[in-house]
Formats: structure tokens, C-alpha cells, sequence
């Protein structure tokens, strides 16, 4: 296995742990238990980093890793004629990376075969055919998604069997969890295709045009799926669908049956920046927004006693990102002495008794964009913003005096909330509104009933 990491996958660190064990007087489950409790948690924690050797001499870089480069990229990358890219410096891990494509290709579309028709729509190679607005400004959403308290539910699963029993009974949950996290893109996938119509995709709330290939008929989707591998789930489309992708894919990821007959929850974390920054860096505030969501998850357990949830946060970047997710909103989301939350993320998915979810969230979007007070009035709206950004439920109840409103949209009446949210537009210390105004444009219904 170390060989082949070395060899077809190299830049990727491996961490491997062993112990004695004697199938006839050992429980297997234990000395796995053991292993990943106290061995695993050593090799993370008490291993030597070492610095890569770079370049001895003189050498050139690699465009992407900036190791010392050994090849070209031309020789390996085998894009259709719409995708071709200018030939570029690459090392040796971007190279095993290049010859991956091929393959990790062939087995996407094998995977999604049925789903829709290759020989009208395919997989994107290129963030710039995910698709974009003449005149618009052109952004990307990378999503991460992570299952909740899956380590406890493997654990669980295995307990108390015997060798041979606890193999099987590991190697059956993990394959359909895998088969979970596969089936909820799939469904995702179904849903966008459905809502294209003459080569647009089509919203409730608004649409954009598909990018299609300059020497071929092929329309290319505005979604890629990155990692599939059961509950740990990466995909990248146009930016307008970041956010309602992710919540549908929590949302099919829940219907789906695993081996151990519970039910299956996720966080998600999205960030939404423009269509050419450094994809390194916006994945890695994607998965800095899944832990807060998570986080969220395991504070509202404990202070609740309720069951894992799925919860999904995001952050919209129009101008880049500049420190961690909680500089930028102790920075940007914090008014009235650092004290009040402009944001009301992370959200829950669903939940009957709570305002912050994501039917609240879209159906204050909703109202917001076709709301008789509210549509094709975009500087009261701004306004409204303004007004949010001063902390103050009297400078809100002076903006429904002046423009002569009743209220602001209203949340889901369950929640025994939304009285006093569309009369102040806060409560507890934390604002309804400004997520909505803010995601206006990157929001367009498409899965909405």
C-alpha cells in the first residue's frame, strides 16, 4: 500500500498503525478500538514533519504545487477541443494527478449514466464552462459535506461480534454509506438537469445560461462532484447554486437507508468566491465552515439533548478572503458593541420548533424577490441592510414607520419566533434578515416545489 502511494499518489501522507493479534483469543473490534483511541492519535500528534527537498540547482516551478517541475502538462491532459489550455510547468504530483483525469472521468459519467444524456450534457473539466452571465461578474462555489457522528456509529455497529461478524458488519455499513453518499448526488444531479430548459437552467427565483462547447453540441453542467466517498462529499458548480445544492444534497442524503436502520445527517459548509481564486483556499474555508456547522450541531445537542441534525453554513466572497471565518465575522457580521450577530448561520436544516433554518431562510429570500413590498424595489432593500448594520430594533421599527410597511417577511409561524422578527428584525441578539439580503442573488429555487 506504501508503494502505491508512493508511486501513483504522491503528495499524499499516509499514516498506517499495526498491532499483534491472534484471530482465535483476540477481538478484532478491541484491537481496532485501541488502535485508532491511542496508536493513531500518537502517529497524528508525535510524527517528524520534514520539508520537502526543492530544486537543487537551478530549476523550474510548478504552476500549481511550486515544487520543482519535471514534465509538461500537454502530454497528459486529453481534453475535447473546447477544453483545450495552453501547455504549463508540472511536478511530479500534479503529473499523477493529470494522468488520473482520464479515468476519474470515465468513472463520473459511468457513475451518473442514466441521469442524463452524455450527448447532450457533460461533466465540466474547467471551472469557466461551469457557466456564467454575459456582463456578470463570474463566480464558484466549492461545497463540503461531512456526516455526522459516523466514528461513534461504526463503533456502535461493531461492537460485541465476532471476528468474522464484525468484518462483515464493518464492510456492509461502509458500503452503504456509501452507496448513500452516491445516490444523494445522484439525486442532486436529477434535480438540476430537470430544471434545465433550451440550455438554461431555471429557478423559481432566476436563471443563467449553460456554457456550451464552440465545436460541438455539448452543453456542459455548472455542477462537478470532486470526492464521493460516502459521507465525505466535495463538489464544486456555478456560484448561484452553491448554497441550495448543498442543502438539497442534506436533504436526499437523509432519505437514504444505511445497514445499522438509523437515519443519516450531514453538515455542509460552502464558499462562494469568483470564478478564478485559488481553489486551495476556498476549499479550505469550505471545510473551516463544515466544522462550525458541526460545532453548531454538537453545542445545540448538548444544551438541548437532541439528536444529531444536518446544519450547513456558508460565506459569499465578492472580493476575497482575508483571515479565518471567525475574523471575518468578529469583523464584518458584528455590530453593537461586537455583541449582535448579523448573520443568523449556521442554519438548521429542518427543524419544527426553531426560526433559524433553511425554510425560513428561503422563504424570506422568497418574499424578498416576489413579495409584494418587496419586489423590483432593490434600493429598499438596501436601505434595509443599512438599517440592519445598526444593531438597533428601534432604528428597524422607524424603517417599516417610513416606508409605511407592516411588517417584514414572516418566518415559519411554528417557530413561535417570527412575531417578533418581523416587528424588530432580531431576536436574541441575532438578525433575520441580512443572510437573506446578502444570498439575494445566489439563490434561484430550482428545487423549490
Amino acid at each position: 500500500m506504501s508503494k502505491k502511494v508512493l508511486t501513483e499518489a504522491s503528495g499524499v501522507n499516509l499514516l498506517v498503525v499495526h498491532d499483534d493479534f491472534d484471530w482465535k483469543n483476540d477481538k478484532l473490534y478491541s484491537i481496532v478500538e485501541d488502535l485508532k483511541k491511542n496508536e493513531l492519535d500518537h502517529q497524528k500528534y508525535e510524527r517528524i514533519y520534514s520539508a520537502s527537498l526543492l530544486g537543487l540547482g537551478i530549476t523550474a516551478s510548478c504552476n500549481s504545487t511550486q515544487l520543482p517541475a519535471v514534465d509538461r502538462s500537454d502530454k497528459y491532459i486529453d481534453y475535447d477541443d473546447d477544453e483545450k489550455t495552453d501547455s504549463y510547468l508540472i511536478s511530479t504530483e500534479t503529473r499523477q494527478k493529470l494522468k488520473s483525469v482520464r479515468k476519474a472521468n470515465q468513472e463520473l459519467q459511468k457513475i451518473f449514466s442514466g441521469i442524463f444524456d452524455e450527448n447532450i450534457y457533460q461533466f465540466p473539466y474547467r471551472s469557466d464552462n461551469l457557466g456564467r452571465s454575459e456582463g456578470e461578474s463570474s463566480y464558484v462555489a466549492v461545497v463540503h459535506i461531512d456526516g455526522n457522528g459516523m466514528g461513534d456509529r461504526f463503533k456502535k455497529h461493531g461492537e460485541a461480534k465476532e471476528n468474522r461478524d464484525y468484518i462483515n458488519a464493518m464492510r456492509n455499513f461502509s458500503n452503504s454509506v456509501e452507496t448513500a453518499g452516491t445516490e444523494a448526488l445522484k439525486a442532486v444531479t436529477e434535480t438540476l438537469v430537470n430544471s434545465i430548459k433550451s440550455g438554461r437552467v431555471v429557478g423559481k427565483l432566476g436563471d443563467f445560461d449553460l456554457n456550451k462547447g464552440s465545436k460541438s453540441n455539448i452543453f456542459y453542467l455548472p455542477f462537478r462532484p470532486l470526492v464521493y466517498a460516502g459521507d465525505d462529499i466535495t463538489f464544486i458548480c456555478e456560484g448561484r447554486l452553491g448554497v441550495e445544492l448543498a442543502a438539497l444534497f442534506l436533504q436526499k442524503f437523509e432519505e437514504q437507508k444505511v445497514t445499522d436502520g438509523e437515519s443519516l445527517t450531514a453538515c455542509a459548509g460552502v464558499c462562494v468566491v469568483k470564478a478564478h481564486y485559488p481553489f486551495s483556499r476556498a476549499y479550505q474555508m469550505s471545510e473551516d465552515l463544515c466544522k462550525v456547522a458541526k460545532k453548531f450541531v454538537k453545542l445545540e445537542r448538548q444544551k438541548h439533548g437532541v439528536d444529531y441534525f444536518s446544519a450547513i453554513d456558508w460565506h459569499l466572497a465578492a472580493s476575497g478572503l482575508l483571515g479565518s471565518i471567525s475574523e471575518i465575522r468578529q469583523r464584518e457580521y458584528r455590530v453593537n458593541n461586537k455583541s449582535w450577530h448579523l448573520e443568523m448561520r449556521p442554519l438548521w436544516l429542518k427543524h419544527d420548533d426553531e426560526w433559524r433554518t433553511w425554510s425560513g431562510f428561503t422563504k424570506v429570500v422568497s418574499k424578498f424577490k416576489q413579495g409584494d413590498d418587496w419586489k423590483e424595489r432593490q434600493n429598499k432593500i438596501m436601505a434595509l441592510r443599512e438599517i440592519l448594520r445598526k444593531g438597533s430594533i428601534k432604528a428597524v421599527e422607524e424603517f417599516l414607520l417610513n416606508y409605511k410597511l407592516p411588517n417584514l417577511p414572516d418566518f415559519p409561524h411554528s417557530s413561535g419566533q417570527s412575531e417578533q422578527l418581523i416587528k424588530q428584525g432580531w431576536n436574541n441578539e441575532i438578525c433575520g434578515y441580512f443572510d437573506a439580503i446578502e444570498a439575494m442573488d445566489f439563490y434561484l429555487g430550482i428545487g423549490s416545489d
